[in-house]
């Protein structure tokens, strides 16, 4: 009788498919995404913000998240109260300390203001993309959670391509008194709030990386809701009897029964396993060599003459940069899909991102002269690097946690590291262009990019990992996995 009415009213509010709902939440969350954060940094010198007051505010922001991650992980994996009701909380209150900036004065004022934000900013985001994992892999379960998280990534490029394209538009158009093209981070909360209702809650067993209380064969899964197998013309529609563990059971913020927890994988378990260890030193090095490239890139297009001023085309030739490497990266999430579907291993993959750094960092030293339409194609190079990576990081993370019960408790780990890196890039980057210049900071960039690709050349192939049998008991077998 319960799950009868629970069916009911699920029915009633959800106007969309589920991946439908996935897929505009992954493009409203990309427009909340690092991009406008480069356009403070921007924004922030232009009105009189030295350099390393703008690294000091975005390594406060990424300083509080690496703080965070990884406790936000296991929070995530542990809590009982819905993922949606997390989802939705993070991304006000991400929207609202990021849109603070809309206060600050011109001159180089209102530290406290923006260094608090960016605290409140690094402890918000630090739940959405576990949340998002979560109900990804609860809803679509471990043999479909590669499709869809790949989907999500897509979109999340997409989001990300359309706020910078608004962004750079509206600071073009308003010039001087840009601030207003950051009005487009409250907009996209609002548009993700919305449709983060009719997200599924999943099996929260799933969620977590644990596997479900039934055999999966026997569990209906939304992404097998076609309209051929369930006879109807309307694709949203849901299942009329869902089994037990169905991830539709849920309805809008209302608790599913909760199956009995298995016991989980010891932290000492996963955080020490190999591959685990490979990925965060290998996510580390790379985003302290990468995290800054950006930020020097825009200021080197954004200057004008000898005094190296902000002009009007400051923010909109990064949104171009962003822009391209957003497009180039949903192709890249894409191709890489592709690849994965065919059976390419997580490594070669995974490779090929961290290589693209390197040639970057190289292209813009050696031509920083050449103009902006130079420097802007050299974000193809960020483009398939960040596509590839973000694309088979949570799928090599799913490979060696699946079964543990550790899945997000892992990601905020290597979240974590990633988020030290690109402090510490913001940080030291933006002190060594105050003080040496914008070459010798991406000089410094390209020797650091080597780290990663020595580090990463050490790591054992996980793909199909995922389908064997793993317990508490045997969590630690991933090290002895050869390629």
């Amino acid at each position: 009788m319960t799950r009868r009415a629970s069916n009911n009213h699920d029915s009633s509010w959800r106007y969309i498919s589920p991946r439908m709902a996935f897929l505009m939440v992954s493009m409203s969350l990309g427009q909340l995404g690092d991009g406008l954060n480069i356009f403070q940094g921007i924004y922030l010198v232009g009105i009189g913000w030295n350099e390393s007051s703008v690294g000091k505010a975005l390594s406060i922001m990424g300083l509080t998240a690496l703080l965070v991650q990884p406790f936000a992980g296991d929070f995530v994996d542990r809590a009982t109260i819905d993922r949606r009701v997390f989802l939705t909380m993070a991304s006000v209150v991400t929207a609202i300390s990021a849109s603070t900036i809309l206060m600050v004065r011109h001159g180089n004022t209102d530290h406290t203001l923006i260094y608090s934000s960016k605290i409140l900013e690094g402890i918000s985001s630090s739940f959405i993309g576990p949340c998002l994992a979560a109900l990804t892999l609860a809803s679509f379960g471990p043999d479909r959670f590669d499709e869809v998280m790949a989907s999500n990534i897509y979109w999340g490029h997409v989001g990300s391509v359309l706020a910078a394209g608004l962004a750079g538009l509206v600071a073009y158009m308003s010039f001087p008194d840009i601030k207003f093209c950051f009005l487009i981070i409250g907009a996209s909360a609002v548009i993700a709030i919305g449709f983060v209702q009719s997200l599924p809650q999943g099996d929260p067993l799933l969620g977590r990386g644990f596997r479900s209380a039934e055999d999966s064969d026997n569990v209906t899964r939304v992404d097998s809701l076609t309209d051929s197998e369930n006879g109807d013309d309307d694709s949203n529609s849901i299942p009329k009897t869902p089994t037990e563990s169905s991830p539709l059971i849920g309805s809008k913020f209302v608790e599913p029964e909760q199956p009995e927890m298995p016991e989980a994988a010891s932290y000492m378990d996963v955080f020490l396993d190999r591959n685990t260890c490979i990925l965060c030193c290998t996510g580390f090095f790379f985003h302290f060599a990468n995290a800054n490239v950006l930020l020097v890139l825009g200021e080197l297009m954004g200057s004008e003459g000898e005094d190296d001023k902000q002009n009007r085309n400051a923010i909109p030739l990064t949104a171009g940069a962003i822009i391209m490497a957003q497009v180039t990266m949903a192709f890249a999430t894409q191709l890489g899909d592709n690849y994965t579907a065919r059976g390419t291993g997580r490594k070669v993959l995974f490779m090929a991102g961290l290589l693209s750094l390197p040639i970057r960092c190289a292209l813009i030293i050696l031509f920083s002269n050449a103009g902006s339409a130079f420097l802007l194609s050299t974000q193809i190079f960020d483009g398939i690097g960040g596509g590839l990576m973000g694309l088979i990081q949570p799928l090599i993370i799913a490979d060696i946690t699946f079964g543990t019960g550790r899945f997000n408790a892992v990601n905020g780990l290597i979240a974590s590291c990633f988020g030290l890196g690109a402090t510490l890039s913001n940080f030291l980057g933006q002190i060594v262009v105050e003080h040496y210049g914008h070459i010798a900071s991406l000089t410094g960039s390209l020797f650091l990019s080597i780290i990663p690709i020595i580090v990463f050349s050490n790591m054992t192939e996980t793909y199909g990992l995922r389908g064997q049998s793993r317990t508490v008991d045997d969590t630690t077998k991933a090290q002895t996995i050869s390629v």
